[in-house]
């Protein structure tokens, strides 16, 4: 496997559709493989997997803003992750995220980990179930209507 060695470049907002698959990528976030990511097989730890698709959620809801409040969070539900391929050091990818489901207190966000340079390069894909809670109480709320209408973009 040769890595990639494309720097990356910043974050690539776009928009969504209604096949889950088949859409465009709701967000393109790009992530560097770190040296400490790697483990004794030197590859990146399956671990590390979910550190990048928090690292992508976190930039796609830095560009939502009001994404949280006292009475509002988010908090990870689910996550299911089909490994393809091991990433090498160094490479540069590319998480892309499509919101499969939206309902009213929780989301699903398909992810794909693809290689920058070539996305046919597929590395992990998956999902992840949001759920946002009132943190003092632990109890589900509804989604921010900013949530919302971010990831109901029409393509």
């Amino acid at each position: 496997m040769t890595p990639a060695s494309h720097p990356a470049t910043g974050p690539q907002p776009s928009n969504t559709a209604s096949d889950g698959a088949a859409q465009a990528p709701l967000f393109i976030a790009p992530i560097s493989v770190r040296w400490r990511d790697l483990d004794a097989f030197n590859h990146v730890n399956n671990a590390n997997y979910l550190t990048y698709l928090e690292e992508a959620r976190l930039q796609w809801l830095q560009q939502v803003h009001d994404w949280f409040s006292e009475e509002s969070m988010p908090v990870l539900a689910a996550s299911e992750l089909h490994y393809r391929r091991p990433i090498a050091w160094p490479a540069a990818l590319h998480v892309e995220l499509r919101c499969t489901r939206l309902g009213t207190r929780s989301m699903s966000l398909a992810h794909r980990i693809v290689d920058a340079a070539d996305p046919d390069r597929l590395y992990c894909e998956g999902h992840v179930v949001l759920v946002w809670i009132n943190p003092a109480s632990g109890q589900s709320v509804a989604l921010p209507a900013t949530i919302r209408a971010a990831a109901a973009r029409p393509a």
